[in-house]
C-alpha cells in the first residue's frame, strides 16, 4: 500500500568522503553479477547454511553471504547509501569496515541461533545495513532523514526524524518476525538477521565511534 525509502541525512554532510560505504556497495554489485554467471552453485557455496556453521564449516560465508542477494530486488544498497556516509565519519574508515562486518555475521548469527538445523541457505546485507541503522539511530537520533514516501500514486519527497524512521522499520521486522515465527524460511536474510544486526549497532555503536569525528560534527 504504500513505502518509505530513505534518500539520506538532510541534517549534516559527512566531512570526509564516504570512501569504504561507496566500496561495499560496489562489491555487492560485483558479487551479484558473479551470482548471475556462477547460478545456483555459486550461492550455494558462498551462502551461509545454518546446519554447516554449526558443524563447524565454511564460517567464512558468515562474511561472504552479507555481499550476496537473491534478485535485483533484494539489493537494498538504497538503505546503505542512506545511513553509511555519516557512520563512516563517525567512525572513520578503519573502524567503520570492522564494525560493518562484525555488524554483519552477528546478524548471520543470530539467524543460525533460532534454526540450527536448517539448510536453507542464508544471504543478503540486510543484517549488516540493519547494524548501521542501530548506529545511526543512537548517534543522530535527531537527524531529519530525506525520505522518498510512495503510498499507491501518491510520491513526494518529505523529511523523517532518523529516531521515528528507523523506529517503526525495527517495529516491523518484530511484528514480521512473530508472524513468520512458525513457518518455514524459504530463503534469503531472515527477520531475525535484521533485528540481531539492529540490536547490535544500537549496542556497539559508542565502542566504534572516534569521538573527535562526531564532536567535530555537532548536532
Amino acid at each position: 500500500m504504500g513505502t518509505l525509502i530513505p534518500l539520506g541525512d538532510a541534517s549534516r554532510r559527512p566531512l570526509h568522503r564516504s570512501v569504504v560505504t561507496a566500496v561495499i556497495i560496489l562489491v555487492n554489485a560485483l558479487v551479484f553479477v558473479l551470482e548471475l554467471q556462477g547460478g545456483e552453485p555459486f550461492v550455494t557455496r558462498w551462502s551461509a547454511i545454518p546446519a554447516d556453521i554449526v558443524a563447524g564449516h565454511h564460517w567464512i560465508t558468515l562474511v561472504t553471504a552479507m555481499f550476496m542477494h537473491a534478485s535485483w530486488s533484494h539489493i537494498n544498497m538504497v538503505f546503505l547509501w542512506a545511513f553509511g556516509p555519516e557512520i563512516e565519519d563517525a567512525m572513520g574508515p578503519g573502524r567503520y569496515v570492522v564494525f560493518y562486518l562484525v555488524g554483519g555475521a552477528v546478524a548471520m548469527l543470530a539467524q543460525v541461533a533460532v534454526s540450527p538445523s536448517s539448510t536453507v541457505p542464508n544471504l543478503g546485507a540486510s543484517g549488516a545495513i540493519a547494524a548501521v541503522m542501530g548506529a545511526f539511530l543512537v548517534t543522530y537520533p535527531r537527524d531529519k532523514i530525506r525520505t522518498l514516501l510512495i503510498i499507491f500514486v501518491f510520491v513526494r519527497v518529505t523529511f523523517v526524524p532518523a529516531a521515528l524512521l528507523i523506529g517503526v522499520w525495527f517495529l516491523f521486522q518484530l511484528l514480521s518476525l512473530g508472524a513468520v515465527a512458525t513457518t518455514v524460511q524459504t530463503g534469503g536474510v531472515a527477520y531475525v538477521a535484521h533485528v540481531g544486526g539492529m540490536v547490535f549497532g544500537a549496542l556497539s555503536a559508542r565502542f566504534f565511534e572516534a569521538p573527535r569525528r562526531v564532536a567535530a560534527q555537532g548536532e
